[in-house]
């Protein structure tokens, strides 16, 4: 008895432990969602109120209404995404392998922008990118703005906020993939009469691979869904679909449509990782991430 009293204390421990997690996700994920999926479900006005009646057809009509603000939002995330990338893999490599005593500094110099509100850094994009701030000026003296042109206010000034404010979630997911690489390999490489190019390409990168689809995952998810750069450096013609949701939720009131536009872009992105998860697994992901 004593023996099988033990052996039931050792399988509830786990779930103990997985208590408060499973809790906390229930009570603020599981039900919140069942609730908006009960709400996208419903028809009627902010006026007369909604009731649930199945309204399949909320779901075809955001699509359809919305399509532009979709693809928007898919192409203004990748064109960050890629930034990110060409930007956060050479400062990544640099901090793991050349950076020596200074590694720790640009660690904390990469973190230090969280230190301050996602919305004070993008307010700060508006001074920078501003009509008469010395960016503009100096793109003016080399021809690559004309006299009359502007930044702010342009999908290039959406596509740089976005770019600026999920930097550190490509690099740091990028440095811990190159940190933890054994350089012997490399070395090997070499001593094999690869080339530099060589060696990166056929060691390093490949190596690299987890770090690079992680990164681009914690980039390109909640890019997709950002609404805050395209308000603040953006125009309606810059709109991606997030502020489409805001506006739903929170001016016109039009709650189905706004849960179904979460909905359909809540499913977009299971499918990315999913895609992910068949090409390189779960495992890898955590990894690189952590």
């Amino acid at each position: 008895m004593l023996r099988l009293s033990l052996r039931r204390r050792r399988q509830l421990l786990p779930w103990l432990f997985l208590g408060p997690g499973l809790l906390w996700l229930i009570v603020f994920f599981a039900i919140p969602l069942v609730n908006q999926l009960n709400v996208s479900l419903q028809s009627g006005d902010a006026e007369t109120g909604y009731s649930f009646t199945w309204n399949f057809s909320v779901y075809t009509d955001a699509i359809s209404d919305y399509s532009t603000q979709f693809l928007r939002s898919i192409g203004y995330a990748a064109t960050a995404t890629i930034l990110c990338l060409i930007i956060g893999f050479p400062l990544a490599y640099f901090t793991a392998f050349k950076a020596g005593k200074y590694k720790n500094l640009i660690l904390l110099l990469i973190i230090l922008p969280f230190f301050v509100s996602y919305v004070l850094r993008t307010v700060a994009w508006q001074l920078i990118l501003s009509d008469n701030g010395w960016v503009v000026e100096r793109l003016r003296d080399v021809g690559l703005v004309s006299e009359d042109g502007r930044l702010l206010a342009t999908r290039t000034a959406v596509i740089a906020g976005i770019t600026y404010n999920f930097l550190p979630f490509m690099v740091l997911p990028l440095y811990v993939s190159l940190e933890k690489m054994d350089r012997r390999l490399i070395e090997a490489a070499t001593d094999l009469y690869a080339s530099r190019t060589t060696a990166f390409r056929r060691v390093t990168l490949p190596l690299a691979l987890p770090g690079i689809f992680a990164g681009s995952l914690l980039t390109f998810i909640p890019a997709c869904g950002d609404f805050i750069n395209a308000a603040l450096l953006g125009t309606p013609r810059q709109y991606m679909i997030g502020n489409v949701i805001q506006s739903k939720f929170i001016n016109i009131l039009d709650y189905p449509t706004a849960a179904a536009l979460s909905f359909i872009l809540m499913t977009f992105i299971l499918v990315g990782i999913f895609i992910y998860a068949r090409l390189l697994g779960t495992q890898n992901l955590t990894e690189a991430a952590f």
